[in-house]
């Protein structure tokens, strides 16, 4: 199996998930991804090491879900990580 890019997870989070996605919309779809924030809370204060990738992955799903709504591509929104644009600390 190999790994795939944020590009090719963003579009299977699409092609799986869209059309109820898109119905639900933004407020609905934030509140799903804050809930699954807190569950990852939740989870870096124990030591299930298990739990937390289990949780890690539900917000990144959940935070796909947010950009494909709203017509971001997150490898694109990623780059000024990359391409040198950031100076200093935020």
């Amino acid at each position: 199996m190999t790994v795939p890019t944020i590009k090719e997870f963003q579009d299977f989070i699409h092609e799986k998930y869209y059309p109820t996605d898109s119905k639900r919309g933004t407020p609905g779809t934030f509140m799903w991804f804050i809930e699954e924030v807190g569950e990852l809370a939740t989870a870096l204060a124990s030591n299930d090491q298990a739990n937390k990738e289990e949780e890690f992955a539900d917000v990144f799903a959940w935070l796909c879900t947010l950009a494909n709504i709203n017509d971001v591509d997150l490898s694109k929104a990623v780059e000024k990580y990359t391409a040198g644009q950031i100076k200093g600390f935020k």
